[in-house]
């Protein structure tokens, strides 16, 4: 082996767009006892190999949005992105550490100050990934929410408020987020930052955190999810149904909402949710006597029942085996109820009849979920299971925007940061997608976290000299004082303010 060689060798590839180049580091030279013509030209033609140019050819495709009166922050935008694809921890500091020519400050005042319009990227996002499936009888649009643990309290929508991820009332933010789905290809597309009361009652608390005056009005998270559902739905992207969890279909109004509004919906319900098995017929019964007011208030006619004595009440011959969705490991099953029922929520003047679904896990038959739809009548139980099913998909991108992109891993306490970060997260899970689509025939198995391992190979880093690993090392150690300094500060203040009371 020529131990001088320089370590990158050029090849082309007719079959892309873009010249390309293969690394080779010095460990690679010093294992490799030789490097065949069939070794380069296998690499040459493995369309991974351009998977660092493609990602800045996406982000390119973009580049109008990120034009800012007369300048563009382009550049900004793609080491950023590059940032999340390359760096362990996802904090500007260390991003600054890994990209050329970025620093913090720069990171910074892009995600925080710049003024570039985040709802235009994501509507074209959502038209983006409408591109790739939306056609599709298979589309759905599945809404879901996240939480972000928050330690302080100056972080916009920071409350002590219900942390799924942590399972009970705790200090964080919440988003409502969207993804656009096609059996087991997903992508985040929109998202809504919840605001509390707490926040909505104290504008000027708003105002300190950059909340647009016309954002400061309360909006349920129920609310946020139409809102998010009109907007795709004004911007044309095809789904054929919305699919949500039992948080937003306990709420009788925003299923009143979807389904006067036409929308098809699979919503999960909590156990208690109750049912009518015959038509309610809810009316104004008869005053019993002359004295006193008449009655005014709409009666049901029958009885209630819960969904979960109902499903409980099934023989078990009732219960049917429905394939749900393909996994790695073959066909999943479960077992299946299926019944029309009406729900009334005791305001309307009509009861509504939809479908009922339960689906029961065969290893674990105590684990069990309801939904309510109100697809045709016709439907049948394996196209309702599979609805179902479809809300899987939601958390799995969900999961894909923390581990592979970032999505909860921000020091940004500001409206335009928060938002600005999630778009910047989504354009790089919908390049994921584009890359799994186009390579699905033979690599299908190709994933999220494939796809940043290979972008943390082959996007360019800084280069890691002595100096630089020392510039880094003082840079952090500042850092670090500045926080002590500043919470000695406090402290002393604090401790000032508690003798001027005493005295």
């Amino acid at each position: 082996m020529n131990h001088g060689y320089s370590g990158r060798l050029h090849v082309t590839n007719h079959n892309s767009e873009w010249g390309g180049c293969v690394y080779i580091t010095p460990s690679q030279m010093a294992i490799t006892p030789e490097i065949t013509i069939s070794t380069v030209v296998g690499q040459a033609t493995n369309p991974f190999i351009h998977v660092a140019e493609d990602f800045a050819s996406f982000i390119g495709r973009y580049s109008d949005y990120f034009t800012v009166r007369t300048r563009s922050v382009t550049t900004q935008a793609e080491q950023y992105l590059y940032g999340l694809m390359q760096s362990d921890k996802r904090n500007m500091e260390r991003m600054a550490e890994v990209v050329p020519d970025s620093d913090e400050q720069s990171f910074q005042n892009f995600v925080s100050n710049s003024p570039w319009d985040a709802r235009a990227i994501l509507n074209q996002i959502g038209i983006d990934a409408d591109s790739l499936f939306g056609g599709d009888p298979d589309t759905c649009l599945i809404i879901d929410e996240t939480s972000f643990i928050k330690k302080g309290v100056m972080s916009v929508g920071v409350a002590r408020q219900w942390c799924g991820r942590l399972g009970k009332v705790d200090n964080c933010q919440v988003g409502v987020f969207a993804a656009l789905a096609c059996r087991s290809h997903v992508t985040l597309i929109d998202t809504r930052l919840y605001l509390p009361k707490v926040w909505i009652n104290d504008p000027e608390r708003c105002g300190n955190a950059g909340v647009p005056e016309e954002f400061i009005v309360y909006r349920k998270k129920s609310e946020q999810a139409l809102d998010i559902i009109k907007q795709a739905r004004n911007n044309g992207i095809r789904f054929n149904w919305v699919g949500v969890d039992g948080g937003y279909g306990k709420e009788p109004d925003f299923l009143r909402a979807l389904d006067s509004s036409k929308e098809i919906f699979m919503a999960d319900v909590h156990k208690d949710q109750l049912i009518y098995l015959e038509n309610p017929e809810p009316t104004i019964p008869e005053s019993k006597s002359n004295r006193g007011r008449k009655p005014t208030k709409l009666k049901a006619q029958t009885d209630p029942i819960r969904v979960d004595e109902w499903a409980a009440r099934q023989p078990e011959d009732m219960w049917q085996m429905i394939p749900i969705r393909e996994t790695t490991q073959g066909t999943l099953y479960a077992h299946m109820l299926q019944e029309r029922v009406w729900v009334w929520d005791g305001e309307e003047e009509e009861a509504h009849c939809w479908h009922l679904i339960v689906r029961r896990e065969i290893d674990s038959p105590k684990e069990i979920k309801y939904s309510l739809s109100n697809a045709s009548k016709e439907m049948s139980i394996e196209r309702l299971a599979f609805m179902q099913g479809q809300r899987f998909w939601v958390e799995r991108a969900l999961q894909d925007g923390k581990s592979e992109c970032g999505l909860d891993e921000y020091q940004i306490r500001g409206w335009n940061g928060w938002h600005h970060h999630m778009t910047l997260v989504m354009m790089a899970m919908l390049f994921m997608l584009k890359c799994r689509l186009s390579n699905k025939d033979e690599y299908p198995l190709l994933s999220c976290s494939d796809i940043q391992t290979l972008l943390k190979h082959f996007l360019p880093r800084r280069d890691v000299t002595v100096e630089e690993v020392l510039r880094q090392m003082e840079v952090r150690h500042r850092k670090r004082q500045s926080s002590i300094d500043s919470a000695r500060r406090k402290r002393k203040k604090k401790r000032n303010g508690q003798e001027d009371l005493q005295s």
